[in-house]
């Protein structure tokens, strides 16, 4: 994800992620989380997952919910990429997923299952 804006929104916004990503590099599945802000003032947050379920268990998650909000707050138009072996897909994959019929997923707990 790359998020830019002014100085001041730019330590708002890394500030803001570096705040989800200690719980973020615990949950199951984490095998890199991190975030660096270029001299141009664009926050890069990367995350990588050792499987495409787990990856989707986090975009239905409450904690994912959060990194959008902190998307919404950047000053300038947000690029989220989401790197396949064989494609690569946008924030269309984040609505197809979090559409998807699944049990709901708060903190990581799946509920609503039988």
């Amino acid at each position: 994800m790359v998020l830019s804006g002014s100085r001041s929104n730019a330590r708002h916004l890394a500030a803001a992620l570096k705040s989800l990503m200690g719980v973020t590099r615990l949950e199951s599945g984490c095998t890199d989380c991190c975030l660096w802000v270029d001299p141009d003032l664009r926050v890069h947050y990367f995350e990588e997952w050792t499987t495409e379920h787990e990856l989707e268990r986090r975009i239905r998650s409450d904690r994912f919910t959060w990194l959008l909000a902190v998307m919404d707050a950047s000053e300038r138009t947000p690029s989220i990429r989401f790197d396949f072996l064989s494609s690569t897909r946008g924030l269309d994959y984040v609505a197809e997923v979090r559409s998807e019929e699944r049990p709901t997923v708060i903190d990581d707990v799946p509920h609503g299952e039988s």
